[in-house]
């Protein structure tokens, strides 16, 4: 698929679905690029909706069939508006690009070849009890054991994280909350008495949300 040209264009690529909850729209919006019009297109589209549904059915689903609702911060940026917010906006809002690459940059792979993406998501259920002082940590044990993630990046506000999807996933937690850096990185063992933190939570999947009708054979 070739990038997009024109309005119509652009709006049917909007509208692909990557997963059942998730179509690629939801992850385009930007306000660097609000403010700055700036494009947030893909180069190539093919890559970033391959990666796109991996991150949404494999990541994203379950936490809306587990929490309900959750919300976007930031999902797919273009390398033109990435590079953007990483050498022209103060405070810096983005890595420079080839860090990036295969994370909120989701039409290119990394230096290892890996395809990958990244999505910023706040999760109101949780947020709410983290603005009453619930310790981020036990979210952070929750995605842990029950999401194959590659990286997970927490940050103060709402508790929100970068949750990232990548091949040949090295599964590492970080977060900007206190205490900041590396909660557990790769070919680390989390405590064995993680669970007691979060068994409060709802049952994993547990939502059911009707299916669409069956299409007619006629």
């Amino acid at each position: 698929m070739r990038s997009p040209r024109s309005l119509v264009a652009l709006e049917d690529l909007g509208r692909i679905r990557l997963s059942k909850y998730f179509a690629f729209r939801d992850f385009l919006h930007s306000e660097i690029a609000d403010l700055y019009h700036i494009s947030n297109i893909p180069e190539d589209p093919d890559l970033a909706l391959l990666a796109g549904r991996n991150l949404a059915e494999n990541l994203l689903d379950p936490l809306v069939e587990t929490f309900g609702p959750i919300d976007i911060r930031s999902g797919y940026r273009s390398p033109e508006l990435n590079h953007f917010g990483a050498t022209h906006v103060t405070p810096q809002k983005c890595a420079a690009n080839p860090k990036t690459y295969a994370g909120h940059i989701w039409d290119r792979r990394d230096a290892k070849g890996r395809m990958g993406a990244c999505v910023s998501v706040s999760i109101p259920w949780f947020a709410a009890q983290y603005a009453g002082g619930r310790d981020w940590r036990d979210l952070a044990w929750w995605l842990w054991d029950h999401l194959p993630f590659h990286e997970v990046y927490f940050f103060p506000k709402t508790a929100a994280f970068n949750l990232t999807w990548r091949e040949a996933p090295e599964k590492r937690i970080l977060s900007y909350i206190a205490p900041r850096g590396v909660l557990l990185a790769r070919g680390k063992q989390p405590p064995h008495a993680r669970a007691k933190a979060y068994d409060d939570f709802p049952a994993f999947r547990h939502i059911c949300y009707p299916d669409p009708p069956a299409k007619s054979a006629s």
